[in-house]
């Protein structure tokens, strides 16, 4: 089914059994990207703890309720330990809620049960993530693929109450004191639909001496309820003062019923915290295990495998198991349960340049599934995907599904009907959709009938004329390789429009506008406007299929050296 990757396979032959005791993991560090701010960037990492590719992660929350934000390095207080899905700041979250160890006087306001910490005393690991609160309260976290293991210490004599915080939207939780357990959803999210819920099960296992109900718009409690829902409903339990609590939380798109079920599956097999961080280390030193580096400069080590860490959590699987082993999932396109599996949190650009394709080499059962399931996501919402967090947003530009076909295609990956992705693929090229730009093609009639996409008629329209002509080119290569001549020969027509925003009086790539004239006072350092996040010398470059073309446009080797 798969062609031989040569490369990995002599890798795997030359380190062999020799490798198999390294430990890799420790030279990740999961808060490594955090220390940043608004004022530099958009982008911001948090101290993610999860699986590869799971369906949920964890991580300590600084930000306020709703903030993309989730952690910064510079802040010095923890308000929760949230179930998180965010791939950028700027996207924010979904289907989050969060659990916060209180000591002493409960505490419901996420600002006044914030208490202060230390980055001393703080473990940022992919299967682990420790920190001792400065009110005394350790809590320690370990993932599976559908929830965590966690275990909050508090100091002792202190009362001990476990606080749940139903986030920014709808919520609704049942407390369970016989059970020691708490049920329940939350709806929280932009791309998501009506019906839209994530069902979470959070087991106890010391008793709940006392309970109540209380929302986080007012902050009110109502001691002695079991059951509540509205916006920012929460649940709050007490314990016996200085206990140990292991709490087994796991969540689901499909029902109460199903989160227990990933709970029983993922979590029942383990008896106590450390087992299941030990499972969670030896899933990730496997999982680094595939890429080995030589050399004796730990901190490449460190930089190298940190980044890799951070290159295998998405795409996400969104699937789940059911209790006959079959995988199924609720789709965040239509809202319905559909067997099989579903992959989402990824926007296309950019990731098509090099995670896709790293994926295509290093898993590629996994990404056979993923590029299979883009034809399901296409007969569920109409439109291939090009953003999804969960479901479509059509955020930034390009249709870049078609690469991820094209690419598969040419690594031996055959799992998905190549007529079908071509026709979803035109439809793409042809149409605008509903959502964002990516969401079918933003200036597509004048691409094909100008050869370029208008400036200032269309916001990044060099960009795009750029992007389009590499995705034009993927669809014109998988026909090619699958004998679809219609759409080898449409696609052919466009891949070469690169040609039309390049201006040889300046050497570089320029918006044009509809009647052909480029536009006045040109800056090549000037950031945006035709451009997508990036200047004409970003974009100058973007021919990423025709390089000889690009040299020929230049003026010839030389000065297309002289000028990289």
């Amino acid at each position: 089914m798969y062609k031989t990757i040569s490369v990995f396979v002599a890798l795997f032959a030359f380190f062999g059994l020799q490798a198999q005791k390294i430990d890799l993991v420790q030279y990740v560090n999961t808060l490594q990207g955090t220390n940043s701010r608004f004022e530099l960037t958009r982008g911001n990492t948090y101290p993610t703890t999860a699986l590869p590719f799971a369906m949920h992660t964890w991580t300590p929350q600084t930000g306020v309720n709703g903030d993309g934000w989730k952690y910064q390095y510079e802040k010095d207080s923890i308000r929760g330990f949230q179930q998180a899905h965010q791939c950028s700041s700027w996207t924010n979250d979904y289907a989050v809620y969060s659990l916060m160890p209180v000591a002493g006087v409960l505490a419901l306001d996420q600002y006044n049960r914030a208490p202060k910490f230390s980055h001393a005393k703080e473990t940022g690991k992919p299967h682990y993530y420790k920190v001792l609160l400065e009110n005394g309260i350790a809590t320690e976290i370990s993932p599976v693929e559908r929830g965590a293991h966690i275990r909050f210490s508090f100091p002792k004599g202190k009362p001990s109450f476990v606080v749940l915080d139903g986030y920014t939207g709808m919520s609704g939780v049942e407390i369970i004191p016989g059970e020691n357990k708490i049920v329940g959803y939350v709806r929280n999210g932009h791309y998501i639909p009506d019906n839209f819920k994530n069902y979470f099960v959070i087991q106890f296992d010391q008793p709940i001496r006392r309970y109540g109900i209380w929302e986080n718009t007012d902050n009110k409690s109502k001691a002695l309820e079991t059951t509540g829902e509205g916006k920012g409903v929460g649940a709050w339990v007490e314990f016996d003062p200085g206990v140990k609590v292991q709490i087994k939380t796991a969540s689901s798109y499909i029902s109460v019923d199903q989160a227990a079920l990933n709970l029983s599956k993922e979590l029942g097999k383990f008896k106590t915290f450390e087992q299941t961080k030990s499972a969670a280390w030896k899933i990730w030193n496997d999982h680094l295990h595939r890429i080995l580096v030589e050399g004796d400069n730990e901190e490449d080590k460190a930089t190298f495998y940190s980044c890799f860490f951070r290159a295998s959590l998405f795409t996400r699987k969104f699937y789940e198991i059911d209790q006959n082993g079959n995988p199924h999932y609720y789709s965040p396109y239509d809202g319905e349960i559909h067997e099989g599996h579903m992959f989402t949190d990824t926007g296309f650009w950019d990731t098509f340049r090099a995670q896709f394709p790293l994926n295509a080499l290093l898993y590629p059962d996994m990404h056979g599934r993923y590029v299979a399931s883009m034809l399901d996501a296409y007969d569920q919402c109409g439109w291939l995907p090009s953003w999804s967090f969960p479901g479509e947003g059509g955020s930034m530009i390009g249709n870049h599904a078609i690469s991820l076909f094209a690419d598969a295609w040419a690594k031996g990956i055959r799992t998905f009907d190549p007529e079908k992705a071509l026709q979803a693929y035109y439809h793409e090229a042809t149409n605008k959709g509903p959502w964002g730009p990516s969401n079918g093609r933003h200036g597509w009639k004048e691409y094909f009938t100008q050869g370029y996409v208008p400036y200032p008629d269309y916001g990044e329209a060099t960009a795009k004329t750029l992007e389009y002509a590499y995705d034009d080119f993927c669809g014109h290569n998988l026909a090619k390789m699958t004998g679809q001549s219609f759409y080898e020969e449409i696609f052919s027509r466009q891949m070469y429009n690169y040609r039309n925003v390049f201006d040889a009086g300046t050497g570089f790539m320029r918006g044009r506008d509809k009647n052909g004239k480029w536009t006045p006072n040109f800056d090549p350092y000037e950031w945006g406007g035709p451009y997508t996040e990036g200047n004409a010398w970003h974009y100058v470059w973007s021919v990423f299929h025709d390089v000889q073309g690009l040299i020929d446009l230049l003026g010839g080797n030389e000065r297309f050296v002289a000028k990289l």
